[in-house]
């Protein structure tokens, strides 16, 4: 039987377990304890952030991150179109409505001269957007300078989805410590994981504190269980954070593995037709996926027929995110652009990527690809 190459999965060390066991050792197995507290304090380091909330989710992360920002029913919040839908969803879940933004070339992050043209319409109509949440593509940052400045000029909190680019730059410092608040995921299929689990970073203690006291059921301090407001049950555990602590020590690692790969991939597959995700000149990418995109005209058969071809093959290969408005949960949703967005979705594959990837791996990856080439 055939081992099947999956897109991208788990890829555990030594020190995850020696952190777990210490965790049923001491018997801290719920959402607090001491390996939160040093995952938190670590990952600060890491990244370069001066405070962090570890949270169930990077989705949980987001949807905190836009109530501390002060998001209400009827609001408006702009948001990239070309990712995942848990960039958006948190936004409807406070009752506002997402207008999204198209992509550009350099890469494929939101377009931070359709960002201006957007705010300076809405500012002259009176009318500007409470937040914009910009994404961190396939391990790639957006060209954040302009988005913070336009962003600044107009006093709207920036909230980064970095969910899929922890390790990366952006003019040497780590996407996510720009705007008000970014927020990381640990998903079971990013460059390191807890399972599941997420991160809340700021440059604001209250903030961040706010960010914990919300992710605890917003309990009060009492001696009883009172509550004065809404919360939530978002806190990471300790066994979970465990692993965090494990992974994050070999985040280089990871990453050297994952542009490992890329390199193997461009090399081999200079063929007409493909066209590698660029890496943008201001920063350096992760490669957490490895991104393409195909002329059918030019390479013989289209994105589609890749991954069914290859699907035949028990190789794991997906479509880049659909974009968000062309989701039908979103149809109602101004979009700004999308004409770029739409492109890559249509001609964009993602490869098999993980850090845990064999050289034949690899190898039976290019080879399923090349042996479609003019067929």
């Amino acid at each position: 039987m055939i081992k099947p190459i999956l897109l991208s999965t788990p890829h555990m060390g030594d020190r995850e377990l020696e952190f777990v066991r210490e965790a049923f050792e001491t018997n801290w197995i719920a959402p607090v304890g001491p390996h939160v507290d040093a995952f938190e304090q670590e990952f600060c380091q890491t990244i370069g952030a001066s405070h962090a909330a570890a949270v169930s989710s990077g989705t949980a992360a987001l949807h905190l991150a836009l109530r501390l920002v002060g998001i209400e029913p009827g609001d408006e919040v702009i948001c990239s179109t070309l990712t995942f839908i848990a960039t958006a969803s948190p936004i409807t879940y406070l009752g506002a409505k997402p207008i999204f933004i198209d992509s550009d070339r350099t890469s494929w992050n939101m377009n931070p001269d359709l960002l201006r043209e957007t705010l300076a319409k809405q500012a002259h109509r009176g009318k500007l957007p409470k937040a914009v949440v910009v994404v961190h593509l396939y391990g790639q940052s957006a060209d954040l300078a302009p988005i913070v400045e336009v962003c600044n000029e107009y006093e709207i909190p920036l909230i980064e989805d970095a969910a899929e680019a922890l390790g990366a730059t952006y003019k040497g410092r780590s996407p996510g410590t720009f705007g008000r608040i970014g927020i990381f995921s640990f998903n079971g299929n990013k460059i390191i994981t807890t399972s599941g689990g997420g991160m809340l970073v700021s440059e604001d203690a209250d903030l961040v504190a706010k960010a914990r006291f919300l992710a605890t059921q917003a309990r009060d301090p009492a001696p009883h269980y009172q509550h004065s407001e809404i919360g939530y049950n978002y806190r990471l555990s300790n066994v979970l954070a465990g692993i965090g602590r494990g992974q994050l020590q070999v985040l280089a690692e990871r990453v050297a593995a994952r542009r490992r790969n890329f390199a193997a991939y461009q090399q081999a597959l200079g063929l007409p037709g493909i066209e590698f995700m660029p890496e943008a000149a201001f920063g350096r990418a992760t490669r957490w996926l490895t991104c393409l995109t195909v002329d059918a005209n030019a390479f013989g058969v289209d994105r589609e027929q890749i991954r069914v071809a290859l699907a035949q093959q028990q190789i794991e290969v997906r479509p880049v995110w659909k974009p968000l408005h062309l989701q039908p949960v979103f149809s109602e949703c101004e979009c700004i652009g999308g004409a770029i967005a739409e492109d890559l979705f249509n001609n964009g594959l993602c490869l098999p990527s993980g850090s845990n990837l064999t050289l034949e791996e690899l190898e039976r990856v290019i080879q399923a690809i090349a042996a479609l080439h003019q067929r």
